[in-house]
């Protein structure tokens, strides 16, 4: 009898603790634990919540000018290991400068392609024809027959200031009609792939990626000041430095692009020796310039009176002519060595007059020159 009593209290222990722990337990659903109120309480926002005024101007600067920001596509043909064709297409960015539909792009966008494709923001698609390219530069023209078409204000990228705020649209990875925001990081020289040199930079770290190229860089007010072209990343996309090529260098060459399908390049026709260079072997009246070591003939140089050196010198191993001209200024802008002058030159066009300020021996001159055409156009 002792025996049975304990064994008897197990079993009932036994069974109590399946009774609650797994019989019980099964008979409740998650629905039992649910609970089942009339209605649902969440906490909504107020109705009619103003924007603030970056929001506000973020979104006036994004629809004045998305009507004319394009998608453009390009279909080229390449080759196989087999020489057998084959297609290719790239895409990129572009937007409308006048109501003839013109449009403005960067020349890789569009280099050797078999046809091209504009697609405007309201979805329409036109076929574009190849009006005039600076693959120098990377800057193209391409136009298109659509009416009602709403051009973009062309700004001034003179006085750009590092911090101010700017805006690209464009379509990156095809994802057309997108804006990204950012500032002026820096505005410096930068060396394109093609070993070009784009002068005054705008350098930026608002999101430029692959579809980007050709796209506008807006200012605050929502005027173009630059365009797209390039990015400096190890994985092929955005990194936070982009730069855009300045407005003011694609105007300066727009009227030749348009009228003459291609920039014609300003020559002087002078061969020229940095004084620096020369500071401790000859007397020379100031301590900057270029001193003109040779005139080519029947150049701009040759016709305005420039002159060559006479007198054969050696700087080190390097034979040079002295007695030339000393440049100093071109319209008043300072020419300290040849980069000045081609930053000079890239802001005219042939048949353009310029006042050169020259010291001939000791006496201070200046000369008008009509500069002449760059046979080679590099």
């Amino acid at each position: 009898m002792k025996l049975l009593r304990p064994i008897a209290l197990g079993v009932v222990l036994a069974g109590a603790f399946f009774y609650f722990t797994t019989y019980r337990r099964a008979g409740v659903t998650s629905a039992d634990l649910l609970s089942h109120p009339t209605k649902v309480e969440i906490t909504e926002a107020a109705t009619g919540e103003q924007l603030d005024a970056e929001e506000q101007n973020n979104i006036e600067v994004y629809q004045r000018n998305i009507p004319a920001v394009v998608n453009i596509t390009s279909k080229t043909v390449a080759y196989d290991f087999f020489y057998g064709m084959v297609p290719q297409e790239g895409q990129g960015s572009g937007f409308v400068i006048d109501k003839e539909g013109h449009v403005i792009t960067n020349y890789h966008v569009i280099a050797d392609a078999n046809k091209i494709t504009v697609t405007l923001h309201n979805h329409k698609t036109y076929t574009a024809s190849v009006v005039g390219v600076d693959p120098t530069h990377d800057l193209a023209v391409i136009q298109i027959k659509a009416p009602g078409l709403t051009p973009v204000v062309m700004g001034d990228s003179k006085n750009l200031r590092v911090g101010q705020k700017v805006y690209a649209i464009g379509n990156p990875f095809g994802l057309s009609g997108t804006l990204t925001r950012g500032i002026v990081s820096s505005v410096r020289a930068v060396r394109e792939p093609n070993g070009a040199t784009i002068d005054d930079a705008i350098q930026t770290d608002a999101a430029i990626n692959p579809g980007n190229s050709g796209g506008p860089l807006l200012n605050g007010h929502g005027d173009v000041i630059g365009i797209n072209t390039m990015i400096l990343s190890s994985v092929g996309q955005n990194a936070g430095i982009g730069f855009a090529i300045p407005i003011n260098a694609a105007k300066a060459v727009l009227n030749d692009l348009v009228t003459f399908g291609r920039v014609r390049r300003p020559s002087l026709g002078v061969t020229t020796v940095p004084v620096p260079a020369l500071a401790n072997e000859i007397d020379l009246p100031v301590d900057y310039g270029l001193l003109i070591v040779q005139v080519a003939p029947g150049s701009a140089a040759d016709r305005a009176g420039l002159r060559g050196g006479t007198e054969r010198y050696r700087v080190g191993n390097i034979p040079i002519l002295l007695g030339g001209d000393l440049i100093v200024a071109i319209d008043g802008e300072r020419v300290e060595d040849q980069q000045d002058l081609a930053r000079v030159m890239n802001n005219h066009r042939a048949a353009d007059k310029v006042r050169i300020t020259v010291y001939r021996g000791k006496k201070k001159m200046e000369i008008d020159v009509i500069l002449g055409e760059a046979k080679q156009q590099v």
